[in-house]
């Protein structure tokens, strides 16, 4: 009787080995396979002694205007919150998605999930409905009522994977729009180029269950940040100018694009005006859209959202904030800072830095880049930062 126990056990255990190693050799390519985190309760604390060590004390901001670290986030890039509280945050250079929660109400995160591994440049968050939408180079996933499931998140459902594959300009910032689509763009792979496939350079959108893409918009070099105006409903989006055209041209582009088929210039002329060296003479400026904001050249705009909040002074409403994460040819840098457009009626009639001090113009040392900006319910503002491996809350006090 002893003996058959003790057989019995050897079995299961042998039977239980096999299968785990059997589902998890199934997929050997690291850029393939999703490593969905199942340890329970697998949470780590938000804040460590890094965050103690940052030269915050160089960040100018307007009077009355505080910063301090919501939370360390390793490559931290896209974001995209819940109605809960949940921070969902996309990497580029490195492979995860992370989630992180202020939940004792100090507007300090203290507990941060990873949320999957081993993604290919998983740049792109948005959250709908309970469920996050995930933005690979190729592919959008969604893993499904992700909140109750921080800890194990299983498996995500592939909701599309016709995407190019190309990694240049690939990364992508998605999120859902008013019409309850989800906008995903797809870069130029390229830094100057035409292409036969009418997808490259151009804004996408498709139903949430990944049906229906259509393009949206077009001649857009690489968008990585949009948003939605909070009256009017149109969409705005920055773009990233050419290179190799000198160091102050062309300018880099805040847009707007309130109907579908709109097109924006590139390949073929930028910031409204300037013909493109090799391939101006095929269309003129006129056949395309100006951009709302010509922004400095080479600063790299990223993240942009209206400021909807009550906290910041009145003058700040509706305003558009911009991440400039910085050039990276230019002689001299430019960008690492949050830029503000100021617009009066739907157009802009000014252009001014926010919050800048990463960059050290003197050494041209820097120890951040802002890469998306997200506005809280409580009206401060969070600005995550890839090089830093952090996210920091502007708040105002008066």
């Amino acid at each position: 009787m002893d003996l058959n126990f003790r057989s019995m056990k050897y079995l299961l255990s042998t039977l239980t080995a096999l299968v785990f190693f059997g589902l998890n050799g199934c997929n050997s390519s690291s850029k393939e396979t999703i490593t969905a985190t199942d340890q329970p309760d697998n949470s780590s604390p938000a804040l460590t002694e890094a965050s103690a060590n940052l030269p915050l004390n160089t960040i100018k901001l307007p009077a009355g205007f505080e910063i301090s670290v919501f939370a360390e986030v390793s490559n931290a890039r896209s974001m995209a919150l819940s109605p809960s509280g949940t921070l969902f945050i996309g990497n580029r250079n490195e492979d995860k998605v992370y989630a992180v929660k202020d939940t004792d109400g100090d507007f300090k995160a203290d507990k941060r999930w990873v949320i999957a591994s081993g993604l290919n440049m998983p740049n792109g968050v948005a959250f709908k409905d309970g469920d996050l939408y995930v933005a690979e180079v190729s592919r959008i996933l969604k893993f499904k009522d992700i909140e109750n499931n921080l800890s194990n998140p299983g498996v995500p459902e592939v909701i599309y994977d016709q995407y190019p594959t190309e990694t240049h300009h690939g990364w992508k910032y998605i999120a859902f729009g008013p019409d309850g689509k989800l906008y995903v763009p797809v870069g130029a792979p390229c830094n100057i180029c035409e292409s036969e496939k009418p997808v490259y350079a151009s804004i996408t959108r498709m139903n949430a269950d990944g049906s229906g893409m259509e393009i949206y918009a077009s001649g857009i070099r690489n968008t990585v940040g949009f948003t939605w105006h909070p009256d009017t409903k149109a969409l705005w989006f920055t773009d990233n100018g050419r290179d190799m055209m000198g160091d102050d041209v062309p300018p880099c582009e805040l847009n707007t694009a309130p109907t579908a088929g709109m097109h924006f210039g590139y390949p073929y002329c930028h910031g409204g005006t300037i013909k493109d060296p090799e391939f101006g003479n095929k269309r003129p400026c006129s056949d395309f859209t100006a951009p709302v904001q010509n922004l400095n050249a080479h600063v790299a705009p990223l993240g942009v959202k209206f400021y909807t909040g009550t906290m910041f002074p009145a003058e700040y409403k509706n305003q558009a904030i911009i991440a400039e994460h910085g050039s990276w040819n230019r002689t001299k840098k430019s960008g690492h800072l949050v830029s503000m457009v100021k617009l009066e009626n739907g157009k802009a009639v000014g252009y001014e830095t926010f919050a800048e001090g990463w960059l050290n113009h003197e050494t041209q040392e820097a120890w951040g880049r802002p890469v998306d900006v997200l506005v809280l319910p409580d009206g401060s503002m969070l600005v995550s930062d890839d090089k830093g491996g952090m996210i920091y809350r502007i708040s105002y006090k008066g």
